[in-house]
Formats: C-alpha cells, structure tokens, sequence
C-alpha cells in the first residue's frame, strides 16, 4: 500500500533501508516520546521492524518528504490492528523534519486510507503528557481524548502519564467538507 500527498510519498519499508531508518529514528529525542522503540535504536532494531510481517488491517508507511532534489526519509506511519475493525494510530517524525507539518499530513492520507481502504471502525492512539506537539497532530486529525493512563515507554523503561484518544473512521468526513466549503 502506498499513498501520496503534495509532499510526502507513504511507502512500506524494505530491508535494505535498515541503515537509513536506523539513522533517522535513532534520537533519544524521538525514541522516548514513543512506547515501542528501544533507546538506543540499532540497525538490528530497525532489521527486525522491517522483517515484522504485516497482517491484513495493518497499513506501516515510512514517510519520505519529496521537496529536494531526492527523496529523503523523514518518519515513518501506520495502523496496528489491535481488534476486528479496531486499529492503533502511531506515527514518528526524525527531529530535522519536526514543525514542518509532515505528520498533519501524512496522518491525513493514514485517516483517509483507513476511511475507504480497510475495514476499520475505529482508531486509537496515545501521546506521553509530556509531548504536546503530537497532541496537537492529533486534534488536527480528529481524534478525541477518551482517558488519561500510565503506558509503558520501553524507551524510557517505565510507564509515563499518558492519554489516550479515539476517532470514529468515518467520523470527521462531514467536518472536512465543511472545512473545504469554509475555504471555497
């Protein structure tokens, strides 16, 4: 599955990127604002990720930004199926490409892919307290706070405050074409 928007390409990731997905998630600052990265992050770890098999509800991108010359990778994206028509919403950005609105935007085409592309009734995502930033993503794309709970960072190698939002897949269709009319 790929999909592609004005500036980013989403592609699934192949196994002799390991060195290059190695390079642009091995940051403390990246890896501890998430729950399932290792600090520090190697090459095997990122080996191991692109060897995971996927299952039929499970849609993992890398996200490669096309403004330059070459494409470069930027983060990567994706659904975890975690139940029938239920999947987790997770995404990282490589420090470098932070504030540039890449992960609105990839998160969108994800959202969109699950909309018409996957038999999905749900997402779930969380974000640590303590990473506002991709709180704010989050809202963006719709999704609704429904608790606040401690999740494990394995980074970080202890639970953090963390919340937990949802969003309805076909939630948020009415609201972007209202926000299209808005801007005709």
């Amino acid at each position: 599955m790929f999909a592609r928007t004005k500036r980013l390409t989403l592609r699934p990731g192949w196994p002799e990127e390991a060195e290059t997905l190695a390079g642009a998630i091995a940051h403390e600052a990246v890896a501890t604002k998430l729950a399932h990265v290792p600090w520090p992050y190697t090459v095997a770890d990122a080996e191991a990720f692109l060897a995971l098999p996927h299952r039929p509800n499970d849609a993992r991108f890398l996200i490669l930004s096309h403004e330059g010359a070459y494409p470069v990778l930027v983060g990567g994206i994706g659904l975890s199926a975690l139940a029938p028509g239920v999947a987790e919403f997770g995404y990282w950005l490589t420090p470098s490409a932070w504030g540039r609105g890449y992960a609105t935007e990839a998160g969108r085409a994800v959202v969109q892919t699950a909309r018409h592309s996957l038999p999905l009734r749900q997402l779930h995502a969380r974000h640590h307290l303590d990473n506002p930033s991709s709180r704010r993503v989050l809202d963006k794309l719709g999704f609704r706070e429904v608790r606040r709970e401690a999740s494990f960072s394995l980074a970080r190698g202890r639970h953090v405050d963390s919340a937990v939002l949802t969003l309805a897949v076909d939630e948020g269709v009415e609201a972007e074409v209202d926000r299209m009319a808005m801007a005709a």
